[in-house]
């Protein structure tokens, strides 16, 4: 270990070791590991990585190796950043920063030299956070939050020309703290909604960065006050409420059954259940880096950037049946696995995400291939949820390609079977306009939603199939209400792309094919 490292900070050394990227993942704690990190960031940059998923406790700068240890709260936390920033590489001052699990479970700085600064950057923040100071910049009586005002916040969408979700709220207001509750209605014809933060200080945040602002271009636009409420009660969680603390509320009479949400995924801000909450011509307002219209301002003060700048928002999508949006609709897929990928594999994974017409892994460089979508936004939408995730075990990488379509071989040509037109598979998952599967797009995750089960195929069935396939199976459970669904956990999301691969549309006996997505759920 070289004589730089301050002593006593490393539980052992291999924090310290040169980053091969195939070190194996530390298991999760609530510190936290970030290489990669500009020179001239300052400690309250650093912070704000941090501040949306939960208070940041201890900060460790290494600014001589590019590198920085942030303790948060719990391990919760923590594990809600990486699970937020593995798929959307956080950025500070434009550069990718790195972020993973330390071996540490806590932080011991105490004795250490020029911590004075990061324990100065921590004070201001935690001051700003519990509302104690003036935001420095904020206009005078802005800055302040309130004694008694309260955490519940009014907001009003006007211009609704496109629905706005439960989730596309919850989306935009967790980018300034935890989102407690959401209530949504209809009042007066206008969309209203209440949503309680567990801070009176992340309301403020929210109301001063957000109000006025448009959700999508020159439409749904923000109208936001303080309710007189100081706290919400909700009775259900389903498309128009949800308690966000309490996932085991019952969905209520005649509203859809949802499936339980996975905390991680609601709790951790960017991810947005209804892909197709944009329309044609309306990206998102706030949402995208260089996305056209408003982003959102950073919090004033000490902490930093706190703009949106997930590329899991995925509310590009063309609204069903609008046309395509313009822009490229073929992906190049780069860093595959030679031996085990096959262009029926690609079509089945990129086919949770849009429709696919044709696939062609390269003759000369088998590790690419370019993958067709029906239209550029089921082609952002793929990429979006797909580049970073880990198939055949390697890191899949996904662009936007130069080719503008996928050219079959000439009739002849040596191809090798590497070239297939899909375009009239009956295995599309959107060709119908308005079908159940617009609203069921998700990350990928290690839990899968199986449906199509014929009555006769049993809970140990479905296990030996998936452990047959090479999985390693943790939970399984059938739907109460419709035994022809059932979720099935399996030991990482990399085994559940490959299961979802192996077995969408296997033929379970009884003229029944089993459907396979990724759930939102956990079991």
């Amino acid at each position: 270990m070289n004589n730089s490292t301050p002593t006593g900070v490393y539980a052992n050394g291999n924090d310290n070791k040169k980053f091969k990227g195939d070190r194996p993942p530390c298991s999760p704690s609530r510190v936290l590991h970030l290489r990669k990190i500009p020179s001239d960031v300052t400690e309250a940059e650093v912070i704000s990585l941090g501040l949306p998923f939960g208070k940041v406790t201890n900060l460790l700068m290494l600014k001589g190796k590019s590198q920085a240890f942030l303790e948060m709260a719990s391990e919760e936390a923590a594990v809600t950043m990486v699970n937020y920033y593995t798929p959307v590489t956080p950025h500070l001052r434009s550069q990718p920063v790195f972020i993973q699990y330390s071996n540490h479970r806590e932080l011991k700085t105490d004795n250490l030299p020029n911590q004075a600064r990061a324990q100065a950057a921590l004070q201001a923040v935690s001051a700003v956070q519990s509302g104690n100071l003036a935001l420095p910049g904020a206009p005078p009586n802005e800055g302040t939050v309130l004694p008694g005002q309260s955490p519940v916040l009014r907001i009003i969408i006007e211009n609704l020309f496109y629905p706005v979700t439960l989730e596309v709220l919850h989306q935009i207001f967790s980018k300034f703290g935890a989102v407690l509750k959401i209530i949504t209605f209809t009042k007066n014809n206008q969309f209203q909604a209440l949503l309680q933060y567990a801070d009176p200080v992340n309301a403020h945040y929210a109301k001063m960065a957000l109000d006025g602002q448009n959700i999508y271009n020159a439409c749904c636009t923000l109208r936001i006050d303080f309710s007189k409420l100081t706290s919400l009660n909700v009775k259900y969680n389903n498309d128009k409420s949800r308690d966000f603390t309490r996932l085991d509320l019952p969905t209520g009479d005649g509203q859809p059954s949802l499936e339980p949400p996975m905390a991680a995924a609601f709790g951790a801000p960017g991810i947005i259940s209804s892909p197709y909450a944009g329309a044609a011509g309306f990206a998102p307002a706030i949402g995208f880096h260089q996305a056209t219209g408003l982003s959102v301002p950073a919090v004033p003060g000490a902490l930093g950037p706190l703009t949106i700048t997930s590329s899991a928002v995925t509310g590009r999508m063309a609204v069903p049946g609008a046309g395509g949006m313009p822009g490229n609709s073929v992906l190049l897929v780069t860093n595959l696995n030679p031996d085990l990928i096959t262009p029926h594999g690609l079509f089945i994974l990129f086919g949770v995400y849009g429709d696919v017409h044709r696939v062609k892994i390269m003759f000369n460089k088998k590790e690419n291939a370019l993958v067709q979508m029906a239209d550029a936004s089921q082609a952002q939408l793929a990429m979006n949820h797909l580049s970073g995730q880990r198939l055949y075990g390697k890191v899949l990488r996904a662009t936007l390609s130069k080719h503008q379509a996928v050219q079959l071989p000439r009739e002849g040509q040596e191809d090798q079977g590497l070239t297939k037109d899909f375009s009239n598979s009956p295995l599309h998952r959107f060709k119908k306009p308005g079908s159940k599967n617009f609203q069921n797009i998700f990350p990928p995750s290690a839990t899968l939603h199986l449906s199509n089960i014929p009555p006769s195929v049993t809970v140990d069935d479905l296990k030996n199939l998936f452990t047959e396939a090479g999985c390693s199976v943790k939970a399984f459970k059938f739907f109460q209400k419709d035994r022809k669904m059932a979720l099935i956990q399996l030991g990482s999301v990399e085994e559940a792309i490959q299961a979802l691969i192996e077995l969408h549309n296997h033929d379970l006996g009884e003229n029944h094919h089993l459907r396979v997505s990724f759930s939102k759920s956990t079991i």
